[in-house]
């Protein structure tokens, strides 16, 4: 029950991180006992010498959707027929449980040792975390919102969200939702760019204020924190003024808004990931249209903008993936590092910091995970070459660690177009 890792070069998860050379790290029962420099290992237990290769926290993916693969397909799939297929009977809902739960290991797999759902088909999420909690099962740990809130005709309703049709359904639904046992509520409070139908209007409002005010009311009543798909300042600004605690994607603020996310201490979630296809492939290649591409243009600018505007005031920023969008897959975690990087202009080891201590804060799990520190989870993501170098070093993982268990050489299933055709956007 005791590892000790020899030889590490450590990268904590402090914002300030460096690479500190010959480090010793001692874990035992899942959790870390011990960080010291040059330490020789002591008796007993396993013993692997790492020679110089980097050990950091493991990756904390704050938005994903578990049912999908992120893998593009020749035609846009109906999402709502494609979920009422898989709930429809028993033999379907335990085929597509068992594909969640393959996703849920890819994330592992691919150095991502926490994850947060934010929008899965009935309790299926609620499921898998317990199954992994007990040791039933290999994967990340999972904060979960099982079902989302949406309206009639709002953004994924129907398929990962329920569709409320006044403040008492929206009361009904969270009652329904909170008896699952969830870790976050979600709410769908704007449309997106695949749902938006007029050209430079995309994140249109959905959901009535009064109903967003319902459900954060009731979430916050039983203790729990809201997260919201927004993606126009106007939807930012209805989501802060009731009660959202996180804004998932964004878009633009203003000095409102500004005052908004310092008055709720809320945080903003930057998902570039799912509008770099949206924005920058052939539409040939994403089955768009014009009316998506230019949208997708505005939604990519606006999530951009709104991390750099939280940055520079202060406001907490996090970061996740929104898999399983088209060309967002589950081991890609890594990208959006990159994306966080290059878009908005942060260092290499900030945007490390930012999916690891960072993004843990923001979840509520700082104390647990999140960085190398003795008393924490024993989760690592060992590589061969310095991220702070090149963030893509975190594509091929040496290692994974999950709460003290040991995954060598991990390998997941990759697309070669996805691959392919997002390597090109580096």
């Amino acid at each position: 029950m005791q590892v000790t890792y020899l030889h590490a070069t450590l990268l904590d998860g402090s914002q300030t991180m460096t690479p500190r050379e010959d480090i010793t790290v001692v874990t035992e029962n899942g959790r870390i006992v011990s960080v010291e420099p040059a330490a020789p290992a002591p008796a007993g237990g396993e013993t692997i010498d790492l020679g110089g290769r980097y050990l950091m926290p493991g990756l904390i993916n704050l938005h994903v959707h578990l049912p999908g693969s992120g893998f593009p397909k020749k035609k846009q799939q109906d999402s709502t027929k494609a979920a009422r297929l898989v709930m429809s009977n028993a033999l379907t809902r335990k085929v597509g449980l068992k594909m969640c739960e393959g996703f849920a290991r890819t994330e592992l797999l691919s150095g991502v040792t926490t994850i947060r759902t934010v929008g899965g088909l009935g309790d299926f999420d609620t499921r898998i975390r317990d199954k992994i909690r007990e040791g039933r099962l290999d994967g990340p740990r999972m904060l979960v919102s099982n079902m989302a809130v949406s309206v009639p005709g709002g953004h994924m309703a129907g398929s990962v969200a329920y569709a409320a049709g006044s403040e008492e359904e929206c009361r009904a639904m969270l009652r329904r939702i909170e008896g699952e046992k969830p870790d976050w509520i979600k709410l769908m409070i704007t449309g997106g760019v695949l749902d938006a139908t007029v050209k430079g209007e995309p994140g249109e409002l959905k959901m009535p204020a009064s109903y967003v005010k319902a459900c954060c009311e009731e979430a916050h009543r039983a203790g729990f924190r809201v997260a919201a798909h927004v993606e126009s300042p106007e939807g930012v600004r209805v989501a802060l003024e009731n009660g959202v605690d996180t804004i998932e994607h964004g878009a633009a603020p203003d000095e409102e808004i500004l005052r908004l996310f310092r008055e709720r201490g809320a945080s903003d979630i930057c998902t570039i990931s799912p509008a770099i296809p949206l924005a920058k492939f052939d539409r040939a290649l994403t089955g768009g249209t014009e009316l998506t591409e230019y949208n997708g243009r505005i939604v990519l600018d606006g999530i951009v903008a709104c991390a750099r505007k939280c940055l520079e005031a202060g406001i907490l920023v996090g970061l996740g993936t929104d898999t399983a969008c088209p060309f967002v897959t589950h081991y890609d975690m890594w990208r959006e590092l990159q994306y966080f990087h290059s878009y908005v202009g942060v260092s290499r080891a900030f945007a490390l910091y930012t999916a690891t201590k960072r993004n843990a804060e923001i979840a509520g799990i700082g104390e647990e995970t999140g960085s190398i520190e003795p008393g924490k989870s024993a989760d690592f993501l060992i590589t061969d070459q310095n991220p702070l170098a090149d963030l893509a070093a975190l594509r091929t993982p040496y290692m994974v660690v999950m709460r003290g268990k040991i995954f060598r050489n991990p390998t997941v299933k990759k697309n070669a177009v996805c691959e392919r055709e997002l390597d090109r956007c580096l």
